[in-house]
């Protein structure tokens, strides 16, 4: 496989869930090329325990050159959707890429999960990502290069990835299972449609306050690593590189990457294996502590 190579100069990005972590290095890193980025996230005000909103994040992107759509958005919300992917066209001239980033999780049994929870991480992970999707199907259809892409994880219907915490499972498999049909749907439009995901944990802010706190942040990788893959992926032609989950540090690999050592938060530190990824999926490179 060849390294894709390009600029996403001039493209416009509609990232919903960009204020902070992962959506925002996605952010950047097209800033970077030149791009025009929507910021779509429900952080208008400072949160206490979560850094940056709309309006932080608008700043870094126009910053890392790119030019900055801070809008305010629920993802849940139908009228709120499809009011900023329409301003959001109008206000750069296109729409190029989608990026369905938003997610909320719960790592609960069944026991625990309270059903205004469950509600809650369907909405956002699966509906809202439908949603997204949806309304912005039209405006992509004009697109040179057009790509939508899910940060959600293959479809691996393994029943240890369910037991622990089956709401928040079936919600983030809805994210996936919305790729596997509209890359079907909408081959034939030539827009590409796409799920990447992470094989070790991420720093970030849920990382640290939900799952495993500063511990568990040593032992990750830095979103970088994933802005860099969704990069190649934009870059990669919409009419060739479609209905794939696409796995971090394989895709990089298979394109040329070979410095992975960048992308950790602590080179001593063994990497931890995120969840989702299948038994049968091969790092590419050790995970292991760097001596």
């Amino acid at each position: 496989m060849t390294t894709p190579t390009g600029t996403l100069a001039g493209k416009t990005l509609f990232i919903t869930g960009a204020s902070r972590g992962i959506g925002l290095a996605i952010a950047l890193r097209a800033a970077r090329d030149g791009a025009n980025i929507a910021i779509a996230a429900k952080t208008a005000e400072p949160h206490p325990k979560l850094p940056g909103t709309i309006y932080t994040a608008a700043e870094d992107i126009e910053k890392a050159g790119g030019k900055a759509l801070p809008l305010l958005v629920d993802v849940r919300e139908d009228a709120q959707v499809r009011e900023a992917i329409e301003k959001t066209a109008a206000h750069f001239g296109s729409l190029d890429i989608v990026v369905n980033n938003a997610s909320a999780i719960s790592l609960t049994d069944s026991q625990a999960t309270d059903m205004r929870r469950y509600d809650l991480m369907h909405q956002i992970n699966a509906r809202g990502t439908f949603m997204v999707s949806k309304f912005a199907v039209p405006f992509l259809a004009q697109a040179e290069n057009p790509h939508i892409l899910m940060l959600s994880p293959p479809l691996d219907m393994k029943e240890k990835w369910f037991a622990p915490h089956t709401a928040y499972t079936m919600a983030k498999f809805g994210m996936s299972m919305v790729v596997l049909g509209l890359a079907g749907e909408l081959r034939r439009k030539g827009i590409a449609v796409n799920a990447l995901w992470p094989r070790t944990t991420i720093a970030t802010s849920a990382i640290k306050n939900l799952l495993g706190g500063d511990a568990l942040m040593q032992a990750s990788r830095t979103p970088d690593i994933l802005a860099d893959a969704a990069h190649m992926i934009f870059c990669s032609p919409a009419k060739t590189l479609t209905g794939q989950f696409i796995i971090d540090d394989t895709f990089l690999y298979e394109n040329g990457v070979r410095d992975f050592d960048q992308y950790r938060v602590n080179p001593a530190q063994a990497l931890a294996q995120d969840f989702f990824v299948p038994a049968d999926s091969v790092p590419p490179v050790s995970l292991a502590a760097l001596k």
